[in-house]
């Protein structure tokens, strides 16, 4: 029955992820989605999608678990995620090698990933004690106040497809290690990386009904987010999504968290020390995986004095890019991880194009290339009457848009209807730091971009979403605290 689980994904691998997804639960196939390379646009197998009650199930057991797992002694918990760290380090090429094969990240984007998610975990390692640490607030020879920290209970994670090991991670480690139990819902376009962080947190002692994976497409994520007794959902992905999560859970009043897009800029000043270096910068903050980030540059906005000497550089570093098959170390750019996304990127061209914008495209996609690839696009003379500077585009797509001062890229900044991440290069820090406090973001960078720190709270405003990961303020999402009020019995009669 397991390896009917995921048809045609191959051998011994095959197997081992069917007894992973089915370990423990019991389980009837009659529904599948297929598993398919983006580069190559083949079927690599099928994987069965969840139903309502396998789900239900799933959380129950979970949920039972979870009263368990929240003795275990801190330093267990501990040294199961460190052994966990420990297998994404030794296994990250055959993991890496996955990754690329089911949504088309670059190897060397996909080792980078793997290697940095194991930084990431180690930041949850040597910090989530400290937010579960009793406070007192007040001590008298007959009154104590102090406050506790418990955690949420059963979390789902509803992960993403672009970075799977960062996005879930954010979750799962930080929630485990804080004593909750964790239903885990990977995107359909990355569910084989999530048949391999599952195999490794089981490999590395974390019991089954603790952490628990489920299969499918939006009907099984629906089906999580409407689990009542869930103590959180965390979610990453589109804003339309979220807001569909955001619906279902209300009802049930369950804390919630929605990690959403982005419409990124940037703004090049006039006294940008170095503009080559400035525009390499943001030529691979904008296509870097193939510029499907949340927060991947989006679009440009650079001083009219310097607009033409920064766009020759920009598009000098585009053409340089190798596009082509993931699986070679070389490659830069490979495909696009969903196939409908294609024809939504070329409207947003003929869009831009029809009203004035010009478009250089890269030159080096071969034109008998099979998959899902798009050639890398710079849009120049662009404006905001155009799709392309409002909306998502989540593709190797830019628009760059010069402007007289700072204070037309402020205004422009900040027209949108997201919020994530914005970026500055110019020469002073204080310069960039005043025009990125007047943001409405959630991050801001000088002289860099598309960057995400352990150490930095990740949150979005506006469209760009609801709560924090990351930073400590990421780690007490995980936890709630509860008063105790202790006073000591009166002796008068």
């Amino acid at each position: 029955m397991a390896m009917a689980m995921a048809r045609g994904v191959g051998g011994r691998r095959r197997a081992m992820w069917g007894g992973v997804w089915s370990r423990g639960f019991k389980v009837e196939r009659s529904n599948m989605f297929e598993v398919v390379n983006p580069a190559t646009g083949k079927v690599m197998g099928e994987i069965p999608q969840e139903s309502k009650e396998e789900v239900a199930a799933k959380f129950e057991s979970l949920a039972q678990g979870q009263k368990r797992w929240r003795t275990v002694p801190v330093a267990e918990r501990r040294a199961m995620l460190e052994r966990f760290n420990e297998l994404l380090r030794l296994n990250m090429p055959a993991l890496a090698k996955t990754l690329t094969m089911e949504m088309g990240k670059p190897i060397a984007q996909a080792k980078n990933e793997v290697r940095a998610t194991v930084d990431r975990v180690r930041f949850y390692l040597e910090n989530y004690e400290k937010v579960l640490k009793e406070n007192c607030v007040l001590e008298t020879s007959i009154l104590k106040e102090k406050v506790i920290y418990e955690p949420l209970g059963v979390v789902a994670n509803i992960s993403a497809w672009n970075y799977p090991y960062f996005v879930s991670t954010n979750v799962f480690a930080a929630a485990l290690l804080t004593g909750n139990a964790v239903l885990y819902k990977p995107s359909e376009h990355a569910t084989l990386t999530g048949f391999e962080i599952t195999r490794l947190l089981y490999e590395a002692g974390v019991p089954n009904n603790v952490f628990a994976m489920t299969t499918g497409r939006g009907e099984t994520g629906a089906a999580v987010a409407s689990q009542r007794g869930l103590g959180g959902l965390f979610f990453t992905g589109s804003y339309k999504t979220g807001l569909e999560i955001a619906k279902q859970t209300a009802p049930n009043l369950v804390k919630l968290q929605l990690e959403l897009g982005g419409k990124d800029p940037v703004y090049v000043r006039a006294d940008v020390p170095n503009i080559a270096a400035a525009a390499s910068s943001i030529a691979d903050g904008a296509f870097y995986n193939c510029g499907q980030s949340c927060c991947s540059v989006e679009r440009v906005y650079v001083d009219k004095r310097i607009y033409n000497e920064f766009m020759d550089a920009f598009v000098k570093n585009i053409m340089s890019f190798k596009v082509g098959d993931p699986l070679k170390s070389e490659t830069y750019i490979g495909p696009v991880a969903r196939q409908p996304h294609l024809p939504y990127l070329a409207a947003q061209v003929q869009d831009a194009v029809s009203k004035g914008a010009r478009a250089t495209t890269h030159t080096g996609l071969d034109s008998n290339q099979g998959g899902f690839f798009f050639p890398p696009t710079v849009l120049s003379d662009v404006n905001h009457t155009m799709d392309v500077m409002k909306d998502e585009s989540f593709g190797p797509l830019i628009g760059i848009q010069a402007v007289e001062n700072d204070a037309e890229a402020l205004t422009l900044m900040n027209d949108t209807a997201y919020g994530l991440t914005a970026s500055v290069y110019c020469k002073h820090a204080q310069d960039a730091e005043n025009i990125l406090r007047d943001l409405e973001v959630g991050t801001g960078y000088w002289n860099c971009c598309d960057r995400v720190s352990p150490r930095l709270p990740w949150s979005g405003r506006k469209g760009s979403g609801l709560g924090v990961t990351l930073g400590m303020d990421g780690l007490r999402a995980f936890v709630q605290p509860k008063g105790i009020l202790l006073q000591s019995p009166s002796n008068k009669d």
